[in-house]
């Protein structure tokens, strides 16, 4: 099943009756809206006067629910969600806490392989030469320590965004650097609600390591999916030109993150679903059962 993504801007009342959450909107308080709690994956509070009562936050994380506040310059600053969100959880934080160095290095190396090549397939897509980039993919090696990852982003950020020609890739940046940063924050959110439903520890990172961040593992595993976002903020760029401020129609493509289809595994698959797919995967690597973790493949 699609899980959908609720977003909130304006003033609203969200409580929850019958395993739906209800919506009041401020203006209009006989007016009352309602959502299966069951159906939504990720729920995304952008206004100052919202309020959601504690039943409803309950009922959010018993459904893995993924709930997203926004801070005042209207970009995603924190995430809830369950913190048991896999009935063998603990036993899967040992596997996880015991994977040994090697078998971390050898996940990096997946990693950095997936996503180099799809940054080579979204080159491609939009016409751009990408014959260096995909030959970097058979010089990765385990634990990528030739920094193959550093080498790929260096050419690929000079052609994604032709508009640009100067353009870095700097989370505080000009645009559209706005834009991705907005996108990876709602592929994050998708990404830590798949590891937590794994029974996985966000804080715990194949590669990624900082005592300063919740969200190691979520980092790690959204490498291979960033080229989708790119791919929508190249379109937003395509059709918008050389933008300054974030749109309303352009929060809204980038808000079909978590819905866009991908394919993983040969399937086609939302990618909310595929992102499961993947943390599931990882938790048969750490467990022995498997020595590979899947990720979705750009075409």
């Amino acid at each position: 099943m699609i899980k959908k993504t609720l977003y909130f801007a304006n003033p609203a009342y969200l409580k929850t009756r019958d395993e739906q959450l209800v919506i009041q909107i401020s203006n209009e308080p006989d007016d009352e809206k309602s959502v299966p709690i069951e159906d939504i994956g990720l729920l995304i509070i952008d206004h100052p006067q919202i309020t959601i009562t504690q039943g409803l936050l309950a009922k959010c994380m018993e459904n893995n629910v993924a709930v997203v506040t926004c801070d005042q310059t209207h970009h995603p600053a924190g995430i809830l969600f369950n913190m048991e969100g896999n009935t063998l959880q603990s036993q899967v934080y040992k596997y996880q806490l015991e994977a040994t160095i090697p078998l971390k290095k050898q996940l990096w190396q997946q990693t950095i392989v997936a996503k180099i090549e799809n940054q080579a397939a979204l080159l491609k897509s939009v016409k751009e030469e990408h014959t260096y980039i995909r030959n970097l993919v058979s010089k990765v090696k385990s634990g990528d320590t030739e920094n193959c990852e550093a080498k790929a982003a260096s050419y690929y950020w000079k052609r994604i965004f032709p508009a640009f020609l100067e353009f870095r890739r700097e989370r505080y940046g000009p645009p559209p650097n706005n834009l991705l940063n907005y996108g990876y924050a709602i592929l994050r959110a998708a990404v830590s609600r798949a590891i937590v439903g794994s029974g996985l520890l966000p804080a715990i990172g194949i590669h990624h390591k900082n005592q300063y961040n919740a969200f190691c593992l979520s980092d790690d595993i959204m490498e291979p999916y960033r080229p989708y976002v790119d791919l929508l903020v190249y379109e937003i760029v395509s059709m918008s030109g050389k933008f300054l401020e974030m749109t309303p129609n352009m929060k809204k493509k980038l808000l079909s993150i978590p819905t866009i289809d991908v394919v993983i595994d040969g399937k086609k698959s939302p990618l909310l679903n595929a992102v499961s797919r993947t943390t599931a995967s990882l938790v048969k690597c750490y467990q022995g059962e498997s020595r590979r973790i899947l990720y979705p493949v750009m075409s």
